[in-house]
């Protein structure tokens, strides 16, 4: 694999979702978990499952598998035919999804939050904003389409950085026009930041459009119905859809339930989710942004053994990197969310609900990190329905743990998170079973040794976080010792567990020590 394109995206991604905590920091903070923070975030969920569904997640996957193998047969020249041809056709499709998700916004709202209707003007908000972001989509899936072609042709910086525009841009034109509509930041600034949003995904396609040109893309109208691409490509979105989408999906379902709790749990459901996603995105989007590419042209070229290599490396940068930030957030939960969000109209109150969601979403990070590597293995080699039947299954599964852990066993938020979380865990131990029959199996000794070390490594950060816990108590402290406090604890976490990581020879810490700072190829 290429460690120096991983470590480049990891770069990219992680300044994307540190700037997307600072977004939802400034939300929180002068917003506070009340019913304006609940609209933007209810509103931007449904555009946002779309964006799984048609941009980033499946979208990406089929059009990347498909562009590289016609990048590797039949050249450059019929890769850019086949971006035109599915570019206009999305741009065709999602005008038409765009419009009828404006006009419809009532019932979206109603039916996906169903308890919002108990709170006077909290359905009628979140109508509005709805409306207002549903253009989203429509940019995030044309900027899909040019992040699939710039990695394929293993660009993988910019595509990565072009997130952290949309955080950056989404923020400043947000916070002016959320000043301008209301200068105190009352209850009228909540349409400023959604507006931003939207501006934000605008620049996130934009500024992907000049590398393209430099590398000879040119867009054009085209809609070749003949196309065997474009047909490929049509086959595999279809359970892409629906299997890279599981996650949102069950977002989704989660904020049914979640509408009927009190007021600002949904706050407190999201605060906990971008946490997580600041790992997910930072290692498991990272590797496997860098991955499939490979995988596809290994599939192409029908070499077996490489494929079954390059997955098993990818998996475990993955487990390398995302065990420990799974433990780390569900120790240090409540320091880590207090240190971030208790500020303003954000309360200690809002901190431990929040805290307890994390602890719930961390179980499951690992295995939300691996779907995001293994799941577009399938598709690499022309069996997307095997991920499209585990994510089924997960759907139905999440929304029944759903009703009992909340309505008959009454854990509330928790209940959420964990459903979640068991989900995802199943999910990734079907496709771990099946990429057995079809790539390769995971038992592989060479890959068992390393688990068996990076087990190890956790076994020290756990002994090391537990200690400092003992002899640091950030919670309670001014504002400047409370994240100083959280600070050191997250250091001495990271220290011991990269230490024990150096005196075991795991590679993956050579891979970061050598090419963290490094260009990708």
């Amino acid at each position: 694999m290429s460690t120096k394109g991983t470590s480049r995206v990891m770069l990219a991604i992680g300044a994307s979702r540190i700037l997307g905590l600072v977004r939802e920091v400034l939300l929180n903070t002068v917003l506070g978990a009340g019913k304006e923070l609940d609209a933007l975030i209810a509103a931007f969920r449904i555009p946002n499952l779309l964006r799984d569904l048609f941009a980033e997640g499946a979208l990406s996957t089929a059009f990347v598998t498909t562009f590289s193998q016609k990048l590797a047969k039949e050249g450059q020249a019929a890769a850019y035919r086949l971006a035109n041809n599915v570019n206009t056709l999305l741009f065709i499709v999602l005008t038409a999804i765009v419009g009828v998700g404006i006009l419809e916004a009532d019932f979206l709202v109603h039916f996906f939050n169903p308890g919002f209707a108990g709170v006077p003007g909290k359905a009628e908000l979140t109508i509005e904003l709805t409306r207002i972001l549903f253009p989203f989509i429509l940019f995030l899936s044309l900027a899909a389409v040019y992040m699939g072609l710039l990695n394929s042709l293993h660009h993988f910086g910019l595509p990565a950085f072009a997130s952290a525009v949309f955080n950056f841009v989404s923020i400043g034109i947000g916070l002016l026009l959320a000043w301008w509509l209301d200068p105190h930041f009352g209850p009228k600034s909540v349409y400023g930041f959604s507006i931003g949003v939207l501006i934000g995904g605008l620049a996130q396609w934009l500024v992907m459009v000049p590398r393209a040109v430099s590398l000879g893309y040119r867009a054009r109208w085209l809609i070749d119905w003949d196309d065997p691409g474009l047909k490929q490509v049509l086959r595999l979105l279809g359970p892409a859809s629906i299997g890279a989408a599981a996650i949102q999906i069950n977002v989704l379902v989660n904020g049914y339930f979640a509408s009927y709790l009190e007021n600002g749990s949904v706050t407190c459901l999201n605060n906990a989710f971008r946490l997580i996603q600041l790992p997910i995105g930072l290692f498991g989007v990272a590797v496997a942004t860098v991955t499939l590419p490979h995988l596809a042209r290994h599939a192409a070229l029908d070499e077996k053994k490489a494929l079954h290599d390059r997955l098993l490396v990818g998996v475990r940068q993955t487990l390398f990197l995302t065990l420990p930030a799974a433990i780390g957030l569900f120790i240090l939960a409540e320091p880590v969310i207090a240190s971030i969000y208790q500020y303003g109209r954000f309360t200690s109150v809002d901190t431990a609900r929040t805290a307890l969601a994390l602890k719930g979403y961390a179980l499951g990070l690992v295995s939300y990190s691996c779907i995001k590597v293994v799941g577009p293995a399938f598709s690499a080699i022309d069996k997307p329905g095997i991920p499209l039947r585990v994510s089924l299954t997960g759907i139905f599964l999440n929304a029944g743990m759903n009703y009992f852990l909340i309505r008959v066993c009454n854990l509330g938020i928790l209940g959420l998170t964990l459903s979640v979380a068991s989900t995802a865990t199943l999910n990734i131990l079907q496709l771990a079973w099946a990429s057995g029959r079809h790539i390769g199996s995971f038992a592989r000794p060479d890959f068992l040794r390393s688990l068996f070390r990076i087990g190890m490594c956790c076994i020290v950060l756990v002994g090391a976080l537990r200690i400092g816990t003992w002899l640091i108590h950030p919670m309670g402290a001014p504002v400047p010792v409370r994240m100083a406090g959280t600070l050191a604890l997250c250091a001495l976490g990271a220290a011991s567990y990269f230490f024990a990581a150096s005196l075991l020879g795991l590679a993956d810490v050579r891979m970061l020590l050598r090419r963290g700072v490094r260009k990708g190829d």
